[in-house]
């Protein structure tokens, strides 16, 4: 019987496959799964002096995040392919890293926050150039916005960052 491969070894198969859009944006949908439960999570458990942005401030990044996932969906369905089907597969695909620990800062969740954001948005544009391959304009103005949005999102948690040291 073979074992499912671990996250890092995932993500290295995954980035290594991707040469056909439905597969680089199903792997974009895991990730984007993926970032939306830890922004959630680090949300949920919020703690200090920041409480209130910081937590005002991960719950709209979460709710921006999962607005997302529906649309990257739906885009996979349209272009002819099969997407996720469970979480399972979320947990084979993504690439964003979990974080289990019962306790993190305050600043050390945004610093993580930050990094894994900067990552989706270089997947982000990695799918993007994919699109320009194979003249996919429509996936490629959704992921136009998405790349925006995760600027934005990573801009946040940057100033964030800055402030609370």
């Amino acid at each position: 019987m073979s074992r499912a491969p671990t996250l890092s070894e995932s993500r290295e198969v995954a980035r290594n496959e991707v040469v056909d859009l439905p597969r680089s944006l199903n792997l974009l949908l895991a990730d984007i799964f993926a970032l939306y439960f830890k922004t959630k999570s680090f949300h949920w458990h919020m703690s200090g002096p920041h409480f209130r942005d910081y937590h005002l401030l991960l719950d709209e990044q979460a709710a921006q995040i999962f607005e997302m996932t529906d649309v990257v969906a739906e885009r996979v369905r349209k272009i002819g392919s099969a997407t996720l089907r469970s979480i399972g597969e979320v947990h084979r695909l993504q690439r964003i890293a979990d974080n289990d620990s019962p306790h993190v800062p305050p600043t050390a969740m945004l610093a993580e926050l930050l990094e894994d954001n900067r990552a989706l948005l270089g997947d982000l544009r990695e799918t993007h150039a994919l699109c320009a391959r194979d003249g996919d304009v429509a996936t490629q103005s959704l992921l136009e916005v998405f790349i925006d949005e995760g600027e934005r999102r990573a801009w946040f948690l940057h100033e964030a960052s800055r402030a609370s040291t």
